[in-house]
This record gives structure tokens, C-alpha cells and sequence, in this order.
């Protein structure tokens, strides 16, 4: 294959990949025309939802990770194994003082909060 065959190889794909990506919207398009801005309400309620999932998330794989069942995390931290499904099933929301008890108690780590303003 000679150069000029590579170089016309080369345009097709960027050209293929530039009508592939006109039709593509980024997730932050995405939010903001069916949630609206941030700092409306539907956003404020979509990102804090967000927030909870990825809570509930983190201490699933951890779990999984350190080989626990719910069960025994639950007996770990003082609570169910269905608060902890719920929790970790985003139905749930946890308090900050359960948070702290899952992340030390159940998995020896220490939680940290940050604030930014």
C-alpha cells in the first residue's frame, strides 16, 4: 500500500467519525435539555439522585470487593441486610452517621467529607 493510499484511508475515517459524532450529544447536553440548567430544580434533584447512586454503588463494590455478603456487613455496622440492599438499591438514602459506621465499622476506612462552596 503506498502513502497516498494510507492519507486517503486516513480522511475517510475522520470524515466517517465526524458524521458519526454530529449525532452524538454529550451527557451534559443531555441534563440540561431535559433537567434544565444547574441550579434549577429538576437538575438540583437529578444531580443529588446521582449522588445517592453512586453512594449506594461504592459500597456494593466494596463490598463484593472484601468478599462480605449484606448480611454480614449489616451485623458489622449494627443494622439489617435489607437496609443495607436498600441503600446500596438506591432506595434508601443513607445518613452520614450510618455512612461513617459502613466505611469504619464494616470496612476499616475512615470517611471524609469535603464541602465546596
Amino acid at each position: 500500500m503506498n502513502c497516498s493510499a494510507i492519507t486517503n484511508t486516513n480522511k475517510n475515517k475522520y470524515k466517517m467519525s465526524k458524521t458519526i459524532n454530529k449525532n452524538l450529544t454529550t451527557l451534559e447536553e443531555f441534563k440540561e435539555k431535559n433537567y434544565g440548567e444547574r441550579g434549577t430544580k429538576g437538575r438540583d434533584e437529578l444531580e443529588a439522585g446521582y449522588e445517592n447512586f453512586k453512594i449506594g454503588a461504592l459500597i456494593h463494590d466494596k463490598r463484593l470487593e472484601m468478599g462480605m455478603t449484606q448480611e454480614q456487613l449489616a451485623e458489622k455496622v449494627g443494622t439489617t441486610k435489607s437496609y443495607i440492599s436498600k441503600i446500596e438499591n438506591n432506595i434508601k438514602e443513607a445518613r452520614i452517621s450510618t455512612l461513617q459506621k459502613i466505611i469504619e465499622l464494616g470496612f476499616g476506612g475512615r470517611l471524609e467529607l469535603s464541602i465546596k462552596i
